[in-house]
């Protein structure tokens, strides 16, 4: 398994992925980080949905910080999409997108051939994503599942699990866990 810093990129070549939902510790922790989630789950429903799917979109009014965010995004999408191109069996790849947001890499995903999972704690961004994929990939739309989920509840098994400016959201000290957790 090699997590690619910067990238939220996982990637394994000698056998699937497992995921299964993670355990908390203590109900303490449990309750902050509700709250927590609370408030992004939140976030990327309104307000957050509406700056990030237009930064996500080729049209619509950004300034200038958006557009370098976009650009910086979309050479994340295909810096991937080329790594998994290298492979040359995308057809036969079952791929977990984590935190896929409007369906940025799921949908190329699946236009390459793959079977694609992708999931958002923002059902908002899942719906979007949906709406994107059935628009862009018309009859072969079911290559691509979209469904509203946080990470932690994410179980499956996935030649590659793909989280993109997703982990910025947890606190420091729970990203080894959630890193195992989606390379697990």
């Amino acid at each position: 398994m090699a997590f690619i810093p910067g990238t939220g990129f996982v990637r394994v070549q000698s056998r699937p992925l497992t995921c299964a939902p993670t355990r908390r510790s203590t109900a303490l922790d449990m309750s902050l980080e509700q709250e927590d989630k609370v408030v992004v789950k939140e976030y990327f429903n309104t307000k957050g949905f509406d700056r990030w799917s237009r930064i996500y979109s080729e049209d619509g009014e950004i300034n200038n910080v958006q557009k370098d965010i976009r650009e910086g995004h979309q050479i994340t999408i295909d810096t991937i999409l080329e790594w998994l191109d290298e492979d040359g069996n995308l057809s036969q790849q079952k791929i977990c997108d984590a935190g896929c947001g409007v369906g940025s890499l799921a949908i190329p995903l699946a236009q390459r051939g793959a079977t694609v999972s992708a999931s958002d704690i923002s059902e908002s961004m899942a719906n979007e994503g949906r709406a994107r994929a059935d628009t862009v990939l018309g009859p072969d739309a079911s290559r691509v599942s979209f469904e509203a989920a946080d990470l932690e509840s994410l179980a499956g098994s996935y030649d590659v699990v793909c989280c993109i400016d997703v982990l910025i959201h947890y606190p420091d000290e729970k990203l080894r866990d959630m890193i195992g957790h989606l390379g697990s």
